[in-house]
């Protein structure tokens, strides 16, 4: 719920997508490292997804493969 009601339509759109397809196969440390990025403002990360900043260490790797995937689920449209 907390991936498509974050305040913002297009991180809803980023993190909506990607949390159906993935939450249900996260380890217990993958998901304390999503409720990290989920406590982030949108703004800040959309500055990450664009490039514009660079995201903490702790969620980086995490916000890269939820990057990928909203760009790769963007071609397809």
């Amino acid at each position: 719920m907390r991936s498509w009601r974050r305040g913002t339509k297009e991180m809803d759109l980023v993190l909506g997508p990607w949390a159906d397809a993935h939450l249900d196969a996260l380890t217990a440390a993958e998901l304390e490292t999503y409720e990290l990025l989920l406590a982030e403002s949108d703004q800040d990360l959309m500055a990450c997804l664009f490039n514009q900043a660079q995201p903490k260490p702790e969620i980086a790797a995490l916000l890269a493969q939820i990057t990928a995937f909203a760009r790769d689920r963007l071609r397809k449209v």
